[in-house]
């Protein structure tokens, strides 16, 4: 991956980020349940700037665009619901593909401008600043995050549900949060969390599906991901089932 395939990427977060500013707080565009005004401007923005670099696009709001050796699966804002009523904690997320393989993702915070980025085999940084998971293997010391609200707590030390599966991950991807699960039934789309999967991935950090499945894919489909610090924590997680 050169830099010359991450400049659009950075190029898009970045206007994004500015082009949603006029748009918090206008509420649901009513064109579809759950889109929010500030979703469709940011949509507008990823397909210009990601279809003028000549890649094939998998928006959540706009379905598949373009066609190019390379495949972007975008979520112009994840976290719609925060940035729309003003809770400090959404971004865009970004992952490339090359036909089947998972090759760059990049995510952006756009509440305090931080960008996670990660290339197969060259590690993952925060600002430019390599980053590495936890290490963690206790879950009882453990800072789990939640897409969803568990229905028990099986020993961690603390939870946190914040709104944006993207930024978890690569929250898991840092050490701040030791793992990151779905729970109550709660599901994800790829493009929720295939930016910050190999940010996670790159890391040091492992991941699986609750149900076994793929979760590097660009269909339009429904997953059950859980990310770890390590193998151990990772598997008493998927040891517990859904939660």
């Amino acid at each position: 991956m050169t830099d010359s395939l991450f400049a659009p990427l950075r190029e898009c977060a970045l206007e994004i980020g500015e082009a949603i500013r006029g748009h918090r707080g206008r509420g649901f565009s009513g064109d579809r349940p759950t889109q929010y005004h500030l979703d469709v401007v940011a949509d507008e923005v990823a397909l210009r700037i990601l279809l003028g670099a000549g890649f094939r696009v998998v928006s959540e709001e706009s379905g598949v665009s373009g066609g190019g050796e390379f495949t972007v699966v975008v979520d112009p804002i994840d976290g719609s619901t925060n940035c729309d009523r003003g809770v400090p904690f959404y971004a865009t997320s970004l992952a490339v593909l090359r036909g089947e393989e998972l090759v760059a993702g990049l995510v952006r915070n756009h509440a305090t401008g931080d960008i996670f980025e990660a290339e197969k085999g060259a590690g993952s940084t925060r600002d430019g600043q390599s980053i590495r998971a936890s290490g963690l293997r206790d879950l009882s010391k453990a800072l789990v995050g939640f897409s969803g609200q568990p229905d028990r707590n099986i020993g961690w030390y603390q939870s946190r549900s914040l709104g944006a599966a993207s930024l978890e991950i690569c929250l898991v991807a840092d050490g701040s949060l030791d793992a990151y699960a779905v729970a109550q039934q709660s599901t994800l789309n790829p493009w929720d969390y295939l930016g910050g999967l190999l940010i996670a991935r790159e890391a040091g950090a492992v991941d699986a599906d609750y149900r076994h499945e793929e979760l590097v894919t660009t269909a339009d489909v429904v997953r059950r991901p859980v990310f770890a610090a390590t193998a151990e924590l990772l598997g008493t997680l998927l040891e517990s089932g859904s939660l």
